[in-house]
């Protein structure tokens, strides 16, 4: 009759508890979790898996385990399941179950004399309550409570009284157990605050229906009224469905509150409850460090942890809850107690303990191990894990997450602030709306130059600095309006700010977070990771990257006047007018014109080809040709010279006032696909985080960031890459480079350049945006943003922006010439070709009439000429006259007076007179 009940007994634990497989180990604990934990039996067994391959904390040595599952309301289970496993001989116990077992566990262990370490696990991520374990006697007691107290009731009451709430809902799930907050709704009574509390039920949609079915309008109005401010204490998934139900039935507006409060709530449930609330968000979790560098998140001092619990993008990590994470560190916390343990050479033997004998004794150990324990300390995942005096882990951090009020969905959430039982709140969390009058308060303002954002106006020496710019001019509207006065310094590094290896921050934005400055204003983009630690107004500019570079020189063309026509043109122009020419001679040879009487003209072939010529320069000229056929031929001929000179003149003047110069780089991805020109941008600046992110990351579609990010970390950044963004327009200036940047500052730099050398490219589309920064948590941010978009709805900001980048200004920002923008004067160089054609003209005309001087003179050598010939027989006719008697004169006839003549050799000349006629 005894045996059957023991053998029933042992199947049930045989079937319910897995053992390691080494048996000769001399580590060996038991673990107890609740029947739905199955993912903390994953966790437990890879940390134990982890630890087994670390020799450097175990040596030689390997742990062993045992565990078993349980029913976490069955405390009579829980208490067998643990004598089972005592008997086998453990040197701890590690559970994780809700409240109900947890006292029945911590009787037995401190009867037993072993260290029971225990994790509260709530059932389905509702939010826990306390336990209330008992500890009469500290000498006793053998358990130690491995997650931190419940602190809900501290901080929903801090944060409630930062908002200044007086009326307000709290709605919980059927799982919490409302006595967790007793102590709050205590508290908050004694306040005067008006707290109403409502169960929300498993079928949401079914009592939102009945609400609606068993309230009056007026009642329904007054429940809305309640709704504006809430509080919900509920696991994540039944606040996204309570949300979503509320807001499909318009039960709350965009101007409603609502503060969710949990201990596991991850980042994916964050989203998803932003994305489905309307009104503002105040999101309150625990939260644990986690390592600035990447490459650090997986080591623990001399432990590494297994990446799938350490990499936030590994779907197992993303989805782990945090009993979890506290049962990893707590077999750390055992692994390094035991290694202590064997080092000191104080190592007690396992307990093989029955819990059925009345007289059996506890484990001479127990005590020993249970004090290595509580001294020692470990960092894990869950941050530094250690216990106090009274057992428990006083180490806990929540984190305060909130969103803007806004009516629409999927709004951004930020950080708010940060809460701790040591420090308590670190943030403002002020729910009223600041007035417009600031009259009497003095902001301290951090700024980095940079043109034209911040510059200096007047520095002279005893008197502080004056700024101008365009940020300054921003921060003068806002002081105007609101009152305000400020105090503006240059941060001591010169830098905006980024995270260095010890998790704090430089520059203007660490400035901020230390609390040294109010306000940080400059060309500051807002990025995600400085949202983190800062606050930033919206944006009062938009941020795109640019490209700066040198204009390319404009070559002069001396022979511009020839390029309305290309070569082709004019070969078969020339051809034209020897081939008119040609037939203008022939029809004139086949019928020959009819000359007017004193007409010098000829129809000869040279003749004909210059009469051809003038005509097509429009030059005129005698016209001799009266044949019909010839009028026909140069009628048509001018009708051609008309259309092709009005044709030249008109592309002539598009040539010379219309500059056709092209460059390759008129874009990003032209930058990116070139390697000719190098080009970079400002050393660990936003920019360069920029390009690093999306050129480094697998899932971008667009290879252009990649190509920039492989030229930009050239040699691990410092080929290309300068240390300040005046040094790359520098190099720009005088160097083949290309200069990345930020495309307001780079307008500016190519607007304002004395020699317009500069032209910009980039990006139309805005990313990003400038915002003014302020400390975490500050109450001027929603202010500034609402001013801000008065600005900017009014038309004062656009102003403002045409004040630093005029629209006609004295240089052409996309021109990749070096032209400046006048008028369309035409210089020497347009023209050059006309004067060198003119001069070749000159120069072959006088070549020409030299060579037909020495061809005239070396012909008049050889043979007379014509004019010499007359000239003598004038001589000659000149002195006959003077020397003739006169008689013989009046005797002869004018026929004797030729024969005579003729005889003398004298001929009739028109160069002597014309023909001699009588007297």
């Amino acid at each position: 009759m005894e045996v059957f009940p023991l053998l029933l007994v042992l199947s049930v634990w045989w079937s319910r508890t897995w053992h390691s497989a080494n048996a000769d180990s001399i580590i060996h604990i038991g673990a107890i979790f609740d029947e739905s934990a199955k993912k903390d039996d994953e966790v437990f067994r890879t940390a134990v898996g982890d630890l087994n391959q670390n020799e450097e904390i175990l040596q030689t040595e390997k742990i062993t385990f045992s565990v078993t599952f349980v029913d976490g309301n069955n405390p009579f289970q829980a208490v067998q399941e643990a004598c089972e496993l005592m008997n086998q001989g453990i040197l701890a116990l590690v559970s994780s179950i809700g409240c109900t077992s947890a006292g029945s566990l911590q009787s037995l262990a401190d009867a037993m004399h072993i260290p029971h370490l225990f994790i509260q696990r709530s059932t389905a991520g509702t939010p826990r309550s306390g336990c209330g374990l008992t500890r009469s006697n500290r000498n006793d007691d053998y358990t130690l409570s491995v997650r931190p107290p419940v602190y809900l009731n501290d901080v929903i009451l801090r944060v409630v009284t930062e908002y200044a709430w007086q009326k307000f809902i709290i709605f919980y799930d059927s799982e919490y157990d409302i006595r967790g907050i007793q102590e709050f709704l205590d508290k908050v009574s004694q306040q005067g605050m008006d707290v109403a509390l409502q169960k929300v039920e498993n079928n949401i949609n079914k009592m939102i229906t009945t609400l609606f079915d068993t309230m009056r309008i007026e009642e329904l109005n007054r429940y809305r009224d309640t709704l504006r401010r809430a509080i919900l204490v509920m696991n994540p998934a039944t606040a996204k469905s309570f949300i979503t139900e509320v807001v499909e039935t318009n039960l709350v507006a965009f101007d409603c509150h609502w503060i969710i409060i949990n201990e596991e709530i991850n980042d994916l449930d964050v989203q998803e409850l932003v994305r489905r609330s309307i009104g503002r968000l105040t999101i309150i979790r625990q939260t644990f460090p986690v390592p600035q560098n990447i490459s650090q998140r997986c080591f623990r001092g001399n432990h590494r942890i297994s990446s799938t619990l350490c990499d936030p993008k590994d779907p197992f990590a993303q989805n782990m809850e945090i009993s979890n994470l506290y049962i990893y560190d707590t077999v750390l916390l055992l692994a390094n107690a035991f290694h202590k343990k064997l080092e000191d050479r104080k190592w007690h033997s396992m307990a093989s303990l029955s819990c059925i004998r009345k007289n059996s004794k506890p484990w001479q150990g127990g005590r020993s191990m249970l004090e290595t324990i509580k001294k020692g300390g470990v960092s894990g995942l869950t941050g530094e894990l250690e216990f106090g005096e009274n057992g428990g882990n006083p180490n806990v951090h929540f984190e305060i997450l909130g969103t803007n009020y806004g009516e629409e969905l999927g709004r951004g959430v930020r950080k708010l602030g940060c809460w701790n039982p040591v420090t308590g709140l670190n943030g403002s969390l002020t729910d009223k709306k600041l007035e417009n009058n600031m009259r009497g308060v003095v902001l301290r303002v951090v700024t980095v130059l940079e043109e034209p954002f911040v510059m200096v106006s007047e520095n002279v020496l005893g008197k502080p600095k004056k700024y101008q710019g365009f940020s300054i001019d921003v921060l003068d509207a806002l002081s105007n309006y609101l009152g305000f006065n400020y105090e503006i310094y240059v941060a001591p590094d010169h830098k905006y700010g980024s995270p260095q290896e010890d998790g704090t921050w430089n520059g203007l934005v660490g400035e901020l977070v230390f609390k040294r400055a109010d306000i940080g204003i400059s060309a500051l983009t807002i990025t995600p990771d400085r949202e983190n630690v800062v606050d930033f107004t919206t944006r009062y500019m938009d941020y795109s990257v640019g490209v700066l570079l040198r204009r390319a020189e404009k070559t002069v063309d001396m022979f511009a006047c020839l390029a309305p026509f290309d070569l082709s043109l004019w070969a078969c122009i020339a051809g034209t007018v020897l081939l008119v020419g040609l037939l203008v001679y022939l029809l004139n040879w086949l019928n020959p014109p009819r000359l007017q009487m004193g007409s010098m003209t000829s129809t000869t072939l040279y003749n004909s080809m210059w009469f051809v010529y003038g005509s097509f320069v429009q030059q005129g000229g005698e016209v001799p040709y009266t044949t019909l056929a010839t009028r026909m031929m140069m009628g048509a001929w001018w009708l051609f010279a008309l259309i092709v000179i009005s044709s030249y003149t008109a592309n002539l003047a598009a040539f010379l006032t219309i500059t056709r110069i092209e460059s390759s780089i008129q874009s990003l991805q032209d930058l990116s696909k070139q390697t000719d020109i190098p080009y970079g941008t400002v050393l660990d600046s936003a920019v360069y985080e920029h390009v690093r992110m999306k050129g480094m990351n697998p899932f971008e579609r667009d290879s252009m960031y990649s190509q920039m990010w492989r030229m930009i970390n050239r040699s691990n950044g410092s080929e290309n890459n300068v240390l300040e963004s005046q040094a790359g327009i520098q190099k720009v200036k005088y160097g083949n480079y290309a200069f990345v940047w930020d495309a307001a500052v780079l307008e500016y730099v190519a607007i304002n350049d004395p020699d317009c050398s500069f032209y910009t490219v980039g990006n139309t589309v805005a990313d990003r945006g400038y915002g003014i920064a302020l400390q975490h948590g500050s109450p001027y941010r929603d202010v500034f943003s609402q001013r801000i978009l008065e600005l900017q709805q009014n038309g004062d900001m656009d102003i403002l922006k045409h004040k630093w980048w005029p629209k006609n200004g004295q240089c052409d920002l996309y021109s990749s010439v070096d032209t400046k923008q006048k008028g369309g004067a035409l210089d020497i160089k347009s023209f050059a070709g006309v004067f060198c054609i003119l001069a070749a003209g000159i120069v072959l005309s006088c070549f020409i009439a030299m060579l037909e001087t020495w061809w005239n003179k070396r012909k008049g050598s050889r043979v007379p000429s014509k004019e010499a010939s007359s000239l003598q027989n004038e001589t000659m006719t000149s002195e006959r006259r003077n020397t003739w008697p006169l008689r013989p004169c009046l005797k002869f006839g004018p026929s004797t007076w030729r024969s005579q003549a003729s005889s003398h050799g004298l001929h009739q000349s028109s160069q002597l007179g014309g023909p001699l006629d009588d007297p």
